[in-house]
């Protein structure tokens, strides 16, 4: 059994007499790479929501007029006389607070601390701020990708169950569920281990070939 911490008593009461494959804590709730590009992308917003606000509306804050066209036609808008400038300053607004939602979220979720992972013989069980979650192996497809050091790394298991993503371009497609666990040691020989309980509680029935 590959065990690096010390669980809670309340997660060794919800496991019982089961006997442990592994359990670990994740580091991160979520893998750093996705935080770090919702960082990016959302600094990327803000930075051309900014060069709006400071294009359309700089002016004002130096005392000056805005000329623009509303409906094509010429409007002007001053310290004096705001009404016009209050719906575009609205959405600029607005697409500035996305901005700043999508900037916190990612460092949110860069510093989140990850939940604890225990694997059994017929089920993969996570704690995480007092939620506990219980997936039986065979919810699993076997699509596992590791990323990282035997040290420190990432796992990520493909579920069987998912959801239809529309695409802009082209049809629907399938996106499967995915299950994270972000900043765990041993990461290859617990890869090991799920993918044998995985493949031992696969519901597909094995396809026999007859040789002729």
């Amino acid at each position: 059994m590959l065990e690096n911490i010390t669980l809670t008593p309340e997660l060794e009461n919800y496991i019982g007499s089961e006997s442990k494959d592994f359990a670990v804590k994740a580091k991160h709730a979520a893998p750093p790479k996705a935080s770090l590009a919702m960082i990016i992308f959302g600094a990327v917003w803000l930075a051309f929501s900014s060069i709006f606000l400071i294009a359309f509306l700089g002016p004002l804050f130096q005392g000056k007029e805005v000329h623009f066209l509303a409906n094509d036609v010429p409007t002007v808008a001053s310290p004096d006389n705001l009404r016009p400038i209050l719906f575009p300053a609205v959405i600029i607004g607005i697409f500035i607070l996305i901005g700043l939602g999508m900037f916190g979220g990612g460092f949110y979720m860069m510093f989140k601390k990850g939940g604890y992972f225990v694997g059994t013989q017929t089920r993969l069980i996570s704690l995480q701020k007092g939620k506990y979650r219980s997936l039986d192996w065979e919810q699993f497809s076997g699509d596992i990708e590791v990323t990282g050091s035997e040290q420190k790394g990432n796992i990520k298991l493909g579920l069987r169950t998912g959801k239809m993503v529309s695409s802009k371009n082209g049809p629907d497609r399938y996106v499967p569920d995915e299950l994270f666990l972000s900043g765990i040691p041993g990461v290859f020989e617990i890869e090991k281990i799920c993918r044998k309980r995985i493949k031992e509680n696969d519901p597909t029935p094995a396809v026999q070939v007859n040789q002729l």
